[in-house]
């Protein structure tokens, strides 16, 4: 539930400059958070490399593969339409080969292979440098599967093919799984134990973004703020780590501080931070680098400490908003986001009030907020009954979805007036004879195009706004261009 998916880009294919001596066609499509698509990318690179060049078009494909997400049952029931619309191409090409990857596959993989056989292929997410093996199986005729959680993969030795991208902005994946084990997430069971991933090839992998163009990068986890580098290993057998390992560890302060020293015209932002993990020296760091983006997002799931509890989330709605004060004291200009899950199982109107007065202490810049979806193998699908009925979900979901619309309005308000640094992205969705682009806080912002471009870091004048997007005038190139 943490890893906020966007909506735009799910089940997007991916196209790639194909070598003329790639003769077999792969067609892959992404569903859920940006770790999956960052996937996708190691997956691409370790198929072109076995000769495997891509396609857009699935009449044409000799390899289907779908990337897959386990967070919320209408991204499963998605890409079982997609599934059986594979299935109906096999009749016209019998050699078509269909797997899925990613927390789908390691969650249900006896029954895509065995009980429905939908598929030739289940590949969970870390076992994606087995793909070589596991297609040449299914070459043979035979069915096949990985779905082995590592405590070591991190394909920190895989550069990843840049997909979905307008060359201006990368994902970098710094951890791999979870050990915060809150019961209504079904990521440790699809991803496995939290690693991370040697500080050395991160930098590497900016240094390399930085050279071929990239402006902006966002540092990725399931939980960034436990980055911890101590010469490999699961961060939960640190504390039987050698006392010169603990010494010259890496956490996520030093990572942070270390990147953005690298590349200091390089943008860089996190995602996502877990509020129990979160320290003071994170903060400092993003306060003490500009090029470090003034925005946090900082999931809160209830504003309610009995449902906090029940969701096995290790901090109280106290400890949260100390935080919040820690970062608005520290970072003045921070924008905060959210992510929220109403209705979870025993929430009475009381905890919705609780969670609505959170709403009001924190006034977040922007959200994710979701009904609350029960996921097969997750603590509280086996020990919760989901008892809220759909229709109070709904009310209460809308309730706070409308609160949340009046704070980003509050929010943007703000900036009117301002000159800000926006790094242009690409054209508005609403006119191409505009920009669109983001400010540090990763608020949108729209401006004529003049003779600017793609990637250009330009002030631009606040003028008006929405709810959601900061309208204005540029008024030079900034310093970083």
């Amino acid at each position: 539930m943490e890893k906020t998916i966007d909506e735009s880009i799910q089940g997007t294919t991916i196209s790639l400059d194909n070598a003329d001596t790639n003769s077999r066609k792969l067609y892959l499509e992404s569903y859920g958070c940006a770790m999956n698509f960052a996937d996708s990318e190691v997956v691409a690179s370790i198929l072109t490399k076995e000769g495997f060049s891509t396609t857009q078009k699935l009449e044409d494909a000799d390899l289907v593969l779908v990337n897959t997400c386990s967070i919320r049952d209408k991204a499963e029931q998605t890409v079982r339409k997609r599934l059986q619309k594979f299935n109906a191409v096999k009749k016209d090409r019998p050699h078509l080969k269909v797997g899925v990857l990613g927390c789908m596959a390691e969650r249900l993989k006896s029954k895509f292979l065995e009980e429905e056989k939908i598929v030739d292929m289940v590949v969970g997410p870390d076992a994606y440098k087995d793909l070589p093996n596991l297609i040449q199986e299914i070459d043979d005729g035979k069915n096949a599967v990985n779905v082995i959680l590592s405590k070591e993969e991190t394909y920190g030795d895989i550069a990843p093919i840049r997909l979905h991208t307008n060359g201006v902005n990368a994902f970098v994946s710094i951890t791999r799984g979870c050990d915060n084990m809150c019961t209504f997430c079904v990521v440790p069971f699809t991803r496995g134990r939290e690693r991370s991933r040697e500080p050395q090839s991160i930098l590497e992998e900016v240094n390399n973004l930085w050279s071929k163009g990239y402006k902006e990068i966002t540092l990725l986890g399931q939980n960034v703020d436990s980055y911890l580098w101590y010469g490999g290993g699961l961060r939960k057998d640190f504390e039987n780590a050698s006392e010169m390992q603990k010494a010259t560890a890496v956490n996520f302060a030093n990572l942070l501080a270390t990147v953005a020293e690298a590349q200091p015209k390089m943008r860089i932002r996190f995602s996502t931070s877990n509020p129990q993990d979160m320290t003071l020296d994170v903060i400092k760091t993003v306060a003490k680098y500009k090029n470090i983006c003034n925005h946090i997002h900082l999931p809160l799931q209830s504003g309610s400490n009995r449902i906090l509890r029940e969701m096995n989330r290790l901090h109280t709605i106290e400890e949260y908003f100390k935080l919040i004060d820690n970062i608005r004291e520290i970072l003045p200009d921070c924008s905060i986001s959210q992510d929220m899950i109403i209705g979870f199982p025993t929430e009475t109107e009381e905890d919705h009030k609780d969670t609505l007065k959170a709403l009001e202490y924190v006034k977040y810049n922007f959200g994710y907020m979701y009904a609350y979806s029960e996921r097969p193998g997750t603590m509280a699908a086996r020990k919760l009954e989901d008892d809220i009925p759909q229709e109070i979900k709904q009310r209460r979901l809308a309730e706070v979805i409308a609160l949340q619309r009046e704070h980003c309005h509050y929010r943007t308000q703000t900036h009117l007036g301002k000159v800000e640094e926006v790094l242009i992205e690409g054209s508005s969705k609403k006119s191409d004879k505009h920009w669109m682009g983001r400010n540090s806080q990763s608020t949108v912002v729209v401006f004529p195009k003049e003779n600017y471009k793609i990637g250009d870091f330009v002030n631009v004048k606040i003028e008006d706004c929405t709810s959601a997007t900061l309208k204005g005038t540029a008024v030079g190139y900034s310093e970083n261009n």
